[in-house]
């Protein structure tokens, strides 16, 4: 008993903590409230160092590292900054640089880590839409809404995906052709709300001058990230292990003799593989403890079967304790369901676009937010809110209605 009373309560304070973001007083992450709460786990009893071990799902981790690598050699090479410069020389109106960065940031972020994307992304913008005369603001609340909704799309969209394909062994072709149109009508719907909401910036046909392409381009390496990031995207709708896809693209990729291995371990967020090593373990140990037939039984009173429930409960949570957090503590209760893929695939969609929802909603919001803040420019909770609110309830509905066709 004294086990599942302390089990209970490392869970119930690493979740608070992890919402809020910081623990008053000390000077600590999310990642590092992630180890605290595993090695609380550990040292109370609720799990030994052994099943600690086990509970770190590797597969996501190896596929987030390798993603992360893959970005990493894409950045370093030039290859988003050459994309903006495009866009810089061919965007003649407002409009159009919306629908260019809109479908830019969904895109990439359908096959790369959205976070990642955003923490490219959002500079190069922010420079594009200053030098173009434009307000930045619309652009970067594109930035991050686009990549949220685009990450929707497929098993290495965002982290939680992630997760969700390793738990589920949900084909990657399969989950596309499920997620793919609500992704793809999601980007849509963000252009539309966007221009409507800003229509002082979209209002008119001015015309944009033209940007001349800086020459910072690394064209062996573009051409050598790009063919390899094309054949890694080809292998998962191949059926290879993503993992094992990622980790041996990335690895193949600091093969070279113009780029420092150091610049690319550089650009990896270690402090979001830590995150995760401690959020399994703290799962787990609250699994071991808490979880018995009487929990299952009260969960399955909540009708998670219906499609509707299931994805309201998901979202609500995802907004309390963010995306990542909410997959794991439904985890545990998919397997009491009939239908496991749908299931997953539910929890996919609304917990990815519930991110939209506040600044708050997920670590692409910050990102867009923190860098845009290093540059002078402000985007505060209510100018996320009016265009995140009313994209998250569309969006959700959306993808609610198509789920249970």
């Amino acid at each position: 008993m004294r086990h599942e009373v302390a089990a209970c309560i490392i869970f119930v304070g690493s979740y608070l903590a992890l919402a809020i973001g910081r623990i008053p007083g000390f000077s600590i992450d999310r990642a590092g409230i992630a180890l605290v709460g595993a090695g609380l786990m550990i040292a109370s009893g609720a799990l030994s160092l052994e099943e600690a071990y086990k509970a770190v799902d590797l597969d996501t981790i190896t596929l987030l590292l390798g993603m992360m690598i893959v970005v990493a050699s894409l950045r370093l090479s030039g290859f988003f900054a050459a994309a903006s410069a495009w866009i810089g020389m061919h965007a003649g109106r407002p409009m159009i640089l919306l629908g260019a960065v809109v479908a830019i940031s969904g895109g990439l972020s359908a096959f790369l880590v959205n976070d990642a994307v955003c923490l490219v992304l959002t500079p190069l913008v922010l420079e594009l839409t200053l030098a173009l005369g434009r307000r930045p603001m619309p652009y970067l609340l594109a930035v991050a809404m686009a990549s949220n909704i685009g990450s929707t799309a497929t098993i290495t969209g965002n982290p939680q995906n992630i997760m969700i394909g390793s738990f589920s062994h949900i084909p990657y072709g399969k989950f596309v052709l499920a997620l793919g149109p609500v992704a793809l009508a999601g980007l849509i719907i963000t252009v539309a709300l966007i221009a409507v909401l800003h229509r002082a910036e979209f209002a008119g046909v001015a015309r944009l001058d033209a940007l001349r392409q800086k020459n910072s381009v690394n064209r062996a390496l573009v051409i050598r990230a790009l063919l390899a990031t094309v054949i890694l995207i080809a292998s998962f709708f191949c059926g290879v292990v993503p993992a094992k896809a990622a980790i041996i693209i990335g690895g193949l990729l600091l093969l070279t003799r113009r780029m420092k291995s150091w610049r690319v371990y550089a650009e990896i967020d270690w402090s979001l593989l830590l995150m995760f090593s401690g959020l399994f373990i703290i799962v787990a140990g609250a699994e071991h403890a808490l979880l018995s037939p009487e929990v299952i039984s009260a969960a399955g009173r909540l009708q998670l079967d219906r499609i509707p429930i299931l994805s309201a409960v998901t979202a609500v949570l995802s907004n309390l304790l963010s995306n990542v957090p909410a997959v794991l503590v439904i985890k545990p209760f998919v397997d009491s369901l009939k239908d496991h893929d749908t299931a997953w695939l539910v929890i996919a969609m609304s917990s990815t676009l519930a991110g939209n929802f506040t600044v708050l909603g997920s670590v692409a919001n910050l990102i867009v937010v923190q860098r845009a803040a290093v540059s002078g420019v402000t985007i505060g909770f209510w100018d996320y809110f009016r265009v995140g609110a009313p994209l998250t309830a569309i969006t959700l509905i959306l993808g609610t209605w198509w789920l249970w066709l």
